[in-house]
């Protein structure tokens, strides 16, 4: 077998021209879908990370019910599990909330609003409330006043240091009632969180709704992302079977099917992308099989046995592929890891779109392992395929038109 492998490889290097061609267009093809699916990936992953980051976090937990019914008489008595929670390794940050819808007044115009109440420098540490302050400042903790979003701001004619109303019902039906100082004004990037958002600190926001100690929500982000599955199971069976505890895949069900929905876009293209990769592939195999036709002839004439010429031929597919495909990893992780410590800036219209979508307006790049070896294997496949050409050619060979040929 060393032997045929050896004889195969010299029979490359006798063309060292059509060898390279060959190689080449391998090699170029690996660096192109790398770098095409590094992107992508690196889009998803940046849109995640904003997601998580913007509100929702890496796993919330709630009581049993309150995700299909968001009222606020579905709320956890916090103090139930707060001990349990730090025995679980993984969790970095652990944040409360307690939303309720309301009526905002100022003067005599009114708007239904969603209250949120949070612990200030917690929620700051994961959704950077304080950095999308337009006007006034970030609350403090146990502060009593409120930030409003910056269109409900524009619609109630507020600014910082006017005084809000609201009006709700609180928890078990109580009345809820209260007037709070606007500490500042804030600019969310989703507009109908901008039109609607009214943060407190969230224990005037428990006495403001009768709901001492309860959350409709506990926020918590981890270490590792890749650990949300591990520290999401060990919470459940730390809390047991009396509250809901939901990774970022259950809370943004929505982004996913996004996310799926433009992957299988990018399949298409990257699909036209190997299927003119594999057609020069072809070209260049299928020149080199007519060439060598009567190389084959007077080596079927003298003896050789038609399956070993196949063997050959198709360890030199085999080669030919290896060489392009190991280049060309090779040559797209320093290129792809370069990208991703140094994303591509955006700039004009499509930088501002990022921004108010709150998102840094960079083109990120991913540098997961998959990325590499399964462009390479897939280019790898498709050049094997191929390689069964000149096999199927030499079972056909017809010795006396070889030689004349």
């Amino acid at each position: 077998m060393n032997d045929y492998i050896k004889l195969a490889w010299r029979n490359l290097w006798r063309n060292k021209r059509r060898t390279l061609i060959t190689a080449a267009s391998i090699f170029f093809g690996v660096v192109l879908s790398s770098f095409m699916s590094s992107m992508q990936e690196g889009s998803y992953a940046q849109y995640i990370k904003a997601i998580v980051n913007f509100y929702s976090g890496y796993i919330q937990i709630h009581e049993k019910g309150y995700w299909d019914e968001k009222v606020i008489n579905n709320t956890l008595e916090y103090s139930l599990i707060k001990t349990k929670l730090r025995q679980v390794k993984g969790i970095t940050i652990a944040t409360p909330r307690l939303e309720n819808y309301a009526l905002a007044s100022s003067e005599e115009i009114t708007k239904g609003v969603v209250v949120i109440g949070i612990a200030p420098q917690r929620e700051d540490s994961i959704t950077t409330l304080s950095k999308k302050i337009v006007k006034g400042r970030y609350l403090k903790n146990g502060d009593n006043g409120v930030l409003v979003g910056s269109t409900l701001a524009k619609y109630l004619n507020l600014t910082a240091n006017d005084t809000l109303v609201l009006l709700s019902q609180g928890y078990h039906g109580t009345s809820a009632a209260g007037k709070y100082p606007v500490r500042g004004i804030i600019k969310q990037p989703s507009p109908e969180l901008d039109r609607t958002v009214v943060y407190m600190d969230i224990t005037n926001c428990q006495e403001l709704f009768s709901a001492r100690d309860r959350l409709t929500s506990l926020v918590i982000m981890v270490k590792n992302p890749d650990d949300v599955l591990t520290v999401k199971d060990e919470i459940a069976s730390k809390i047991g079977h009396d509250f809901e505890v939901m990774d970022w895949k259950q809370l943004n069900s929505m982004l996913l099917k996004e996310i799926e929905s433009d992957r299988a876009g990018n399949v298409i293209t990257k699909g036209i992308l190997y299927m003119v990769i594999a057609f020069g592939i072809f070209g260049t195999i299928t020149m080199m099989t007519i060439e060598r036709k009567r190389e084959f002839g007077i080596i079927t004439a003298i003896g050789m046995q038609k399956y070993k010429l196949s063997y050959i031929l198709m360890m030199e597919t085999i080669l030919l592929g290896l060489i392009g495909a190991i280049t060309g990893i090779a040559a797209s992780i320093p290129i792809i890891f370069y990208f991703s410590f140094h994303p591509i800036p955006l700039t004009g219209q499509a930088a501002e779109t990022m921004l108010q979508m709150g998102f840094e307006p960079v083109m990120s790049f991913s540098v997961m392992p998959s990325i590499f070896y399964n462009q390479a294997l897939t280019i790898f496949i498709f050049t094997l395929i191929i390689g069964l050409y000149p096999v199927f050619n030499i079972s056909r060979l017809k010795i006396n038109k070889a030689l004349r040929s």
